[in-house]
């Protein structure tokens, strides 16, 4: 099907079309899910192609890419994974800023929902879902854009990429490319700018079955926002610094074998104001720097009808804080190993039956293990309507970050629990996809039980959060459909999802997330080609938010938009000129409850490939 394009920088030279797979400099698909894939206030992040994804869904602060909590199922910004390559990309100071990674997304593939047995087998830290990235291939091609809009708006973006050989060929190859990016703004809302700047630069080795990457990537962000991270009408700031050095190997064999591995480097520097306003020794008490090194490497083999998966990873994180000083410790290992046989049974008619059964172990040196069981059986189908069905049942554990466990338990703004324990996840998955009627679907029900899952929640009379233990339960429908015309791309996405929890006899009498979710939720995503050059692409998101004191403004019910115009001359289809508006509505609806929503931001982009 014909892929659905960004309205913004023109970097990844690949469009997906129904006749195959065609070179376009002037296009760029950072996902096939979403029409709009950069944002209107700011240069594109791995997190942008996620704002409107079926499966996804964020809780911003001010801009999605200032902060964002990525949620998957029902799930927190805590129980969600991150991962680039081979390598789990995880903050152990706070799932706040799981997607804190400096990559710009040219250098990255489009991302990939996974939960069930791929989640309890491939991620690590994770019980909800995650997001995973892979290395684009490096082609010899370059792109710049500029970008102004209102409150004080202005962009610039840089890529180059040079490679020895054409993408595809047999030879070996080397590359190289360079990413740079900064915007600015004074805001859409008083006491809402930001300044944000990255710079990437990447080595790459491939052939037609292997790519091995080298990765420096640095990123820097200053933003505020009032009631940031707290209910208590405050302006807010925080400022982060991202440093991320990865090394990734991929080979593949054929037969959906492959092996890969990866290590990498991560610090993040974290310096948040409550009160922007405060004298210079009372406006700094929150400053925390964590440093994460850690490897993976894992594989699939098969031998006839049977075959063999396994990964590994082990990860090292320490953490140097002026407030996150109670707890028992500020440094941490862990690890995890999962091995998963497999057998098929084929018939004579192509249809295929396979079962997966296996064991994954997660441990720390901090914690007890948790050994769980990964089983899946699948069904699939060489013609007809239904292509795959399949059925799972998998068990996955998280243990807390620092920000629970060594925030002071009896005093200030955030109050942390260092008796906080491994949470423990039982997951139930069915799940089907196929093409109805020209339409690529899939869909899965699921239930999944968190017993132990950290929350932060809030009591009326007292000045803070509070991280609690919940035992919860949630039930959930998630479908997805695309097809394209001749002038028109759509994707269409639907959730819902039932929640129960017990907070163990807490005194709780609201949570800021695990019961901020959406009962329903509906995304849609439209490209339209209006001839001339011009395209209109449209992500939208309906929801029926979960019920919430602490959301004061703009109720339960939403429906937020983000729209581009864009136009490429046809005498010079290299150049694009756009036109886009996120928050279309002005819809005030409260991501996360008592956070101000972020007004509609209109920006206009220049954008040259070559």
């Amino acid at each position: 099907m014909k892929a659905i394009v960004s309205s913004a920088l023109l970097m990844a030279p690949l469009v997906l079309c129904g006749q195959g797979s065609t070179r376009l400099p002037e296009v760029t698909v950072y996902s096939s899910r979403v029409a709009n894939q950069s944002p209107a206030g700011t240069f594109a992040m791995p997190v942008s192609a996620l704002r409107y994804e079926p499966r996804v869904d964020i809780q911003g602060r001010n801009l999605a890419e200032a902060q964002a909590d990525v949620t998957i199922r029902g799930g927190i910004f805590e129980n969600t994974g991150f991962s680039v390559g081979a390598v789990s990309l995880l903050d152990p100071q706070t799932g706040h800023y799981v997607a804190e990674n400096p990559i710009a997304p040219a250098l990255l593939t489009a991302p990939e929902v996974r939960t069930g047995a791929a989640l309890a087998a491939r991620a690590t830290n994770a019980t909800a879902g995650a997001v995973a990235f892979a290395w684009r291939p490096v082609q010899t091609a370059g792109a710049g854009a500029l970008g102004v809009g209102e409150f004080g708006f202005r962009r610039a973006e840089l890529y180059q990429g040079y490679s020895s050989g054409p993408s595809g060929s047999a030879a070996q190859r080397f590359g190289a490319d360079i990413a740079v990016a900064r915007s600015e703004s004074d805001g859409v809302v008083r006491f809402g700018e930001h300044g944000f700047e990255r710079l990437n630069f990447r080595m790459q080795r491939s052939d037609a079955t292997s790519q091995t990457d080298l990765f420096a990537g640095y990123q820097a962000k200053f933003f505020g926002w009032p009631n940031l991270y707290t209910p208590f009408n405050s302006n807010e700031t925080e400022n982060l610094q991202t440093v991320l050095l990865v090394l990734n190997h991929r080979a593949t064999f054929g037969r959906g074998e492959y092996f890969e591995a990866g290590a990498f480097h991560r610090r993040n520097k974290d310096d948040y104001a409550f009160n922007r306003f405060a004298p210079v020794g009372v406006v700094r008490p929150f400053q925390h720097k964590t440093r994460v090194q850690g490897a993976a490497a894992g594989g699939r083999w098969a031998w006839g009808d049977l075959a063999m998966s396994v990964r590994g990873e082990a990860q090292r994180d320490d953490l140097h804080s002026t407030s996150l000083t109670f707890g028992r410790y500020r440094a941490r290992t862990f690890t995890k190993v999962a091995i998963v046989p497999e057998k098929t049974w084929s018939e004579t008619g192509g249809a295929t039956t396979t079962l997966r059964a296996g064991l994954a172990r997660d441990d720390t040196n901090r914690d007890g293990g948790a050994l769980a069981p990964i089983a899946e059986i699948a069904r699939e189908f060489p013609r007809g309507e239904l292509r795959r069905a399949h059925f799972s049942y998998t068990r996955t554990s998280q243990v807390p970050t620092y920000t629970a466990l060594n925030s002071n338990p009896a005093a200030g703004l955030f109050r942390g629990n260092p008796n906080l324990g491994r949470q423990r996840s039982h997951n139930l998955e069915l799940g089907a996809n196929g093409v109805i009627a020209g339409w690529a679907a899939e869909g899965a029900l699921f239930w999944r039980r968190d017993d132990g899952l950290v929350d932060w929640t809030f009591r009326r009379g007292v000045t803070a959060r509070t991280a609690n233990a919940v035992d919860a339960e949630v039930a959930g429908l998630e479908l997805t459909a695309r097809r394209s015309w001749e002038r028109v791309d759509l994707v269409v996405g639907y959730t819902a999802l039932a929640k129960r929890a017990d907070y163990r006899g807490a005194a709780v009498d609201a949570s800021f997330y695990a019961l901020n979710y959406a009962r329903h939720r509906v995304t849609a995503a439209i490209t339209a080609r209006l001839g001339g050059g011009v395209e209109a692409r449209m992500d939208n998101v309906a929801r029926v938010q979960a019920a919430n004191i602490l959301r004061t403004v703009g109720g339960r019910r939403a429906v937020t938009s983000s729209l581009a115009l864009a136009w490429r001359p046809p005498e010079s289809r290299r150049i694009e000129l756009s036109v886009q508006a996120d928050n279309l509505w002005n819809e005030f609806f409260q991501e996360v409850p008592a956070v101000p929503a972020a007004r509609r931001q209109l920006s206009a982009t220049l954008a040259y490939g070559w």
